[in-house]
């Protein structure tokens, strides 16, 4: 599956005014699978307007409840494991190439809404940037790793 090429996609790492950051648990997965808010790009859509579509689509939270502080310098790629490319993709994509944003949320708890038309989430919550790679699934580790090194000055 090398020869398969990376979707496209963004993702969120949403401060609060703790320097908390926003995780919330799968709703497609078994076992506790928590993640950042993160999605793939629609045709022509910059990654600047396709992570605040993304993150309104997942957590109800509008855009003018987000103030973006920077993103990676790179777009940063993971690939996904066999039977999720298989399942989840139809094996189009080997995996996910994202740029990841780091933005700091306005709005209050209350105002955070994962009962969406379409709910990807069945719980969220405020956790210290260190915990995320123990809270995600095992292939997206390095990813988040990746992710808190580059921005942990800002953390």
């Amino acid at each position: 599956m090398d020869n398969l090429e990376y979707r496209s996609g963004v993702g969120i790492m949403l401060l609060n005014k703790d320097n908390l950051v926003f995780a919330a648990c799968r709703n497609d997965m078994k076992e506790e699978a928590w993640q950042m808010p993160q999605g793939g790009l629609e045709a022509k859509e910059t990654p600047e307007v396709g992570v605040l579509r993304e993150l309104e689509e997942e957590t109800g939270i509008p855009p003018r409840m987000v103030a973006i502080i920077s993103h990676t310098k790179e777009w940063l790629t993971y690939d996904f494991p066999a039977d999720l490319q298989a399942s989840f993709f139809k094996n189009k994509y080997r995996g996910q190439r994202q740029l990841w944003f780091l933005a700091r949320y306005l709005g209050r708890d209350e105002d955070i809404n994962i009962n969406t038309d379409k709910p990807e989430f069945r719980a969220w919550k405020w956790v210290e940037p260190k915990q995320l790679p123990d809270l995600i699934v095992a292939f997206k580790k390095p990813l988040y790793e990746k992710i808190l090194s580059e921005f942990s000055a800002s953390l």
